[in-house]
């Protein structure tokens, strides 16, 4: 089985899927049918009539037939996920709630459900109910135990002018120029906006990381891959949907700045991971010098030769150990609590010394 990375394959991401090699891509992103039912056509006051969706590709003959469809192309996406990789599926109050049963059912993870508040909705022509203003989206990860997956909070943060990213999220839908259209009629009725998947993807992906969009469509997923330094996978079954994602991601220009341009950036999880022992490997500490709790002298320990502390009354352990045992904690990172006494005389965070480290690649 090939990996084919910056290509759409035109098919059932069913079948796709099954020709691809697993544990193969770090993030998901999956718009799937929603199931909306539609009955009859819908009109506005003036019986013009609203370009709804009415696609074949949206009709199931029963719940039962959705669900099972749903159940089939998670368990395909789920075999293709690294075990450090996560998925977003998005849907409408019709079928999201079916859609997060499979996803729990089948073993993922939820992190968080996201709701797209959509600033320019259409309306209830009819009167009826609420207008549905909002989309969900569900972000999993592969299973409850995994422990690595990319959340770039900071990178979030700063997008939002220093404070934490929220899960509402207030975007208008796909329309204007971004909207393709064949003679003045839009070619996908779902088209989402980049604004939506520049976010997900600067959220839960890395420059480098293999996208894959299951249900392609018009190529929103590679549009903004490509824009972002990611590589995508797009499948999608519609051939006039596939010439129309080809010719929208030809058209844009190659990533070509650094990883840091894109959204890399070094957090402490992904740092190179620096053992305290490794400090007094370095010479920047030594055995038998005293460090400080919470920068107070009269909460002190010794450092010892193999990197672990040593209290006034005997207790030994890590520099996180001892932390906890000093400061009354139930849990301590000692890299942000124990200090040392510089040349000068002033107390600093040990923390400084392991950058110290990571910087000069010893």
């Amino acid at each position: 089985m090939t990996l084919i990375l910056d290509h759409i394959y035109q098919g059932d991401c069913r079948e796709v899927l099954a020709t691809l090699p697993e544990k193969s891509v770090d993030l998901i992103f999956a718009d799937p049918p929603y199931n909306l039912q539609l009955q009859q056509e819908l009109r506005r006051p003036d019986q013009s009539r609203v370009d709804a969706v009415d696609d074949a590709w949206d009709r199931f003959g029963s719940f039962a037939e959705y669900d099972q469809f749903t159940r089939e192309w998670l368990t395909a996406c789920r075999r293709v996920l690294k075990d450090s990789g996560t998925i977003w599926v998005i849907g409408s109050y019709h079928c999201i709630y079916r859609i997060g049963t499979a996803l729990q059912d089948l073993g993922f993870w939820l992190l968080n459900d996201i709701v797209w508040v959509r600033t320019n909705p259409m309306p209830q022509f009819r009167g009826v109910r609420f207008t549905n203003a909002h989309e969900t989206l569900l972000w999993c990860k592969k299973t409850r135990e995994q422990k690595q997956y990319t959340f770039n909070y900071h990178a979030l943060k700063d997008m939002n002018d220093g404070k934490q990213m929220r899960s509402d999220w207030e975007l208008p839908i796909c329309s204007g120029s971004e909207r393709l259209r064949v003679n003045g009629e839009k070619l996908h009725s779902t088209q989402k906006p980049e604004a939506l998947l520049y976010r997900v993807l600067m959220a839960s992906s890395n420059p480098g990381d293999v996208v894959l969009d299951p249900f392609f469509g018009t190529g929103t997923t590679g549009a903004v891959a490509k824009k972002l330094g990611r590589r995508f996978i797009g499948i999608e079954r519609e051939a006039r949907y596939v010439e129309a994602a080809r010719a929208r991601i030809d058209a844009i220009p190659e990533a070509s700045g650094d990883a840091e341009m894109y959204g890399a950036r070094q957090t402490r999880r992904s740092a190179r991971r620096v053992p305290f022992a490794a400090l007094l490997e370095a010479g920047l500490l030594a055995p038998g010098q005293q460090l400080y709790f919470g920068g107070q002298e009269s909460r002190a320990a010794t450092v010892l030769a193999d990197g672990t502390l040593r209290t006034a009354d005997g207790a030994r352990g890590s520099i996180h150990q001892i932390g906890a045992l000093v400061g009354g904690l139930p849990a301590c990172n000692g890299w942000d609590h124990w200090f040392y006494r510089a040349e000068n005389g002033e107390l600093v965070v040990i923390d400084a010394l392991r950058e110290k480290v990571r910087g000069s690649g010893q």
